[in-house]
Order: structure tokens, then C-alpha cells, then sequence
């Protein structure tokens, strides 16, 4: 049988068991394949079609509903199932089934993958879990004619948007406003991203796959200042840096990476600030710092900082906002700011008293391990927004620490995703 070639079969019944990561439901077939369903829940008896057979698993989609498990619910966001949306996972989920998931997905991902055995408490809920994205990126369809999301499982189709439920509301005005403007945008451009900063200034960045600069920026921007005068226009070619085309002067940099979910995100940050206990005096390093918000609650609490970031527009603007960034309260140094690669940079640092790394999917890389374990801290405070990255990095990190607390964060309510934070003590 060739991998992914349709079966043919008729429809066969399956009881879904756990929830995978990525959020699809797990069930088993009659020759003891595990098979993935997604829009499942535990308990779920379900019909299972378009299957697709591989050599140790297969995936499938739902044909008919025979009994429900606990929590299903109705799901709130229209295109979640009439356009079969991609970008949530657990819309079909109550509130207590999806941190219910995340918390298995986590515990099982540590202790499968770094082999670690540690009590994982609840996830901490969102205060909101519908209306908290500040960020949100849209693919354009064949002739700019729409803009929305890729279907599940179909990254060549993009349906049309109308609403999306986990967006801001200010960001939603935006799509409303900018969506008879398509036509504005150049033929070239693949996605749309649309953003609204702490200040409530609104962004949009056109990311372009073509080579010829695009001057109609100031144009998108009068079409939409009856609802929306505070927006700035971006422009990012092909492997570039974005800039600005209409709108504002000196506005905020849209590009750089700020958590899309800002309420969680400040909750995140203060809980693993908190797991350093007393720095007063310590050298704290603050790992893929982005804007500095951590590095300044870090000086704060009486510590030096020293901080990396790849990005020089995060730094750039960390600077900005922090004033005096070399000064902390009371005299002495303050922070210390490295523009560059985490890895290249971490074993040139001045050796740390604690260290708050918050990399991105794809975990550390290995220098950057080699860095941690040559000359390990007192304390280290991991945040992660992938559960397999952070186990294979939790078993590198094994031999210089000894992880002690995990605790996740419902960041992203109505997604498989989640965010954890590990907090580990030097041998």
C-alpha cells in the first residue's frame, strides 16, 4: 500500500482515547495502528472516512458522531466547521476538557521524550478565553480576491474570512476595514499580517514574494482612515527587513515578536520571575529577550542583566523604553544588551547566577545547551511553547540541573497549543 493513498474503505468505528499533541484524537484501528482523528474528543465513539493508511499509523476525519465523550460543545466560530479552519484545534472542547488535554500533553511529552517524572500541576487558565489575540496573519487568496485562513490539512486553499472570535477586537476592525482594499495590495503578496500594539496603534504588514518595491502604502492607508486613522502600512520583500509605506511617523516596529496573547504573557513572565526568588545581586542572563520587558523586571529586583536578542529592531526598542538601559535603581551597572544569536553569544557572557531563556519552537540549539551546562546557575527558569522541544532539552540539561516545578499556561484557549514554564536548580 503506497503512504497516503486513500483506502477506499468503508466508513469503521473507532473510540478516541487521549488527545495528541497538535490536538488530534487518538484511536486505534482493528490492526492495532493508532489512528489520528481530528475535531475528536476522549470518549468520542466516532465514524471515521477519507482515511489515509501509513506503514505504522493512518489518519482520518470524522464521518458521523455514533456517541459523544465529555466535553464536547458546540463550537462558537462558524468557519471552525463549515470551513473546516485550521488555526484553533479545540473549539469543539469546554474550557476544562482542553486545559484537561494540555496538562496530559504535557506530562506525557516529559515523561516519554526527557524521561523525567514530576508532578504537573493544572494549567492556569486564560482570564478571557475568547477575544485575547493582538496578532493575527492572513493568507490571500488566488487573485487577491480574499483573504482568510487555510482550511485543516489543506495549506493550498484559503477560505474567505469573515470573524475571527480569538482576535482582538481592534484587530478585527482592521480586517473589516482594510477587506474592500484587497485590490491595493500587490499581485506578489502572500499573507497579511495584522497587529495591534500595547499602545492600541493598529499595523498591517504586507509580506511580498515579489521583487518590485510597492508604493501603495499611502493609498491602503486613506482607504481606511475614516475607521481606522491610527494605522501604519508595511512592506516586507523577500528575505528583508519590513518598512514602513503609509501611516504614522515612527511607529511601532510591527515585525517584532511580542506574545500575541499580552495579559497571558505579562502572567507568564511575572510566575517565572518569581521562581528566581531574590536576585538582589545576582548576574542574570535573559535568553531570546525580545522587547526587555523581562530584563527589566530582572533589574528591578536588584539583579545586573545581561540580555540576547537576535532581532536588532526588538533591541533597538528595548533601549527606548527603558530609558537609561545601563543604570539600575541605586547605581551600578544595569543592562547589558547583545544583539545576535543566542548560541553564539551565550558562552562569551559573564558567568550567571540565574538565567530565563524563553526560545522559540524549536527549542535551544545544542551551543546554547553547551553554554547552560559548562557553567551552570543557581537557577534556571526554561519557558517553552513547544512540549517536545522542551523534553529534549530538559534531558540535555539533566546532567547540570535538576528540573524541580512545571507549570503550564492556557495561552492560546481554543488551540492545542500551550505554554510551560520549567523551573530547574543547578547541580
Amino acid at each position: 500500500m503506497d503512504p497516503g493513498r486513500p483506502t477506499g474503505v468503508l466508513a469503521l468505528t473507532v473510540r478516541i482515547e487521549r488527545l495528541a499533541t497538535g490536538g488530534d484524537g487518538v484511536g486505534r484501528l482493528e490492526d492495532g495502528r493508532v489512528v489520528f482523528v481530528p475535531r475528536t474528543a476522549p470518549g468520542d465513539l466516532v465514524e471515521i472516512d477519507r482515511r489515509k493508511d501509513y506503514r505504522r499509523h493512518a489518519r482520518a476525519r470524522v464521518a458521523r458522531l455514533v456517541e459523544s465523550g465529555e466535553g464536547r460543545v458546540e463550537p462558537r466560530c462558524p468557519h471552525y466547521s463549515a470551513d473546516d479552519c485550521g488555526g484553533c484545534q479545540f473549539q469543539h472542547l469546554d474550557l476544562p476538557a482542553q486545559r484537561s488535554a494540555k496538562r496530559t500533553i504535557v506530562a506525557d511529552t516529559v515523561a516519554r521524550l526527557a524521561r523525567l517524572e514530576v508532578d504537573v500541576p493544572a494549567v492556569e487558565a486564560a482570564p478571557d478565553p475568547w477575544s485575547y489575540r493582538s496578532r493575527v496573519t492572513l493568507a490571500l487568496g488566488p487573485g487577491r480576491r480574499h483573504a482568510g485562513f487555510h482550511p485543516l490539512d489543506q495549506p493550498d486553499r484559503v477560505f474567505p474570512l469573515e470573524q475571527c472570535p480569538i482576535a482582538q477586537v481592534g484587530v478585527m476592525q482592521l480586517w473589516t476595514a482594510l477587506r474592500p482594499h484587497l485590490h491595493l495590495v500587490p499581485a506578489t503578496a502572500k499573507t497579511l499580517m495584522f497587529r495591534l500594539d500595547r499602545d492600541g496603534r493598529r499595523h498591517v504588514v504586507v509580506r511580498d514574494e515579489g521583487t518590485q518595491v510597492w508604493d501603495r502604502g499611502p493609498a491602503l492607508s486613506r482607504a481606511v482612515a475614516d475607521s481606522v486613522p491610527d494605522l501604519s502600512v508595511w512592506w516586507q520583500p523577500p528575505n528583508g527587513a519590513a518598512r514602513v509605506t503609509g501611516g504614522g511617523r515612527d511607529p511601532f516596529p510591527a515585525t517584532v515578536f511580542e506574545q500575541v496573547h499580552p495579559v497571558m504573557g505579562d502572567r507568564i513572565r511575572a510566575w517565572a520571575v518569581e521562581q528566581l526568588g531574590k536576585i538582589s545581586g545576582w548576574h542574570v542572563w535573559d535568553l531570546f529577550a525580545g522587547i526587555g520587558e523581562t530584563s527589566l523586571e530582572l533589574l528591578a529586583g536588584g539583579a545586573t542583566v545581561e540580555s540576547v536578542e537576535l532581532d536588532r529592531r526588538a533591541v533597538e526598542l528595548a533601549e527606548r523604553r527603558s530609558g537609561t538601559p545601563t543604570q539600575r535603581p541605586g547605581g551600578g551597572d544595569g543592562i547589558r544588551r547583545h544583539t545576535g544569536r543566542v548560541e553564539e553569544l551565550a558562552g562569551r557572557l559573564r558567568r550567571p547566577d540565574a538565567v530565563i531563556a524563553n526560545p522559540p519552537r524549536g527549542g535551544l540549539e545544542a551551543a546554547a545547551v553547551e553554554a547552560l551546562v559548562s557553567r551552570p546557575a543557581r537557577r534556571l527558569v526554561y519557558v517553552s511553547c513547544d512540549p517536545a522541544t522542551l523534553a529534549r532539552d530538559l534531558a540535555q540539561l539533566a546532567g547540570a540541573y535538576q528540573l524541580t516545578r512545571l507549570q503550564p499556561f492556557d495561552l492560546f484557549p481554543q488551540t492545542a497549543h500551550v505554554e510551560t514554564v520549567a523551573v530547574l536548580e543547578g547541580r
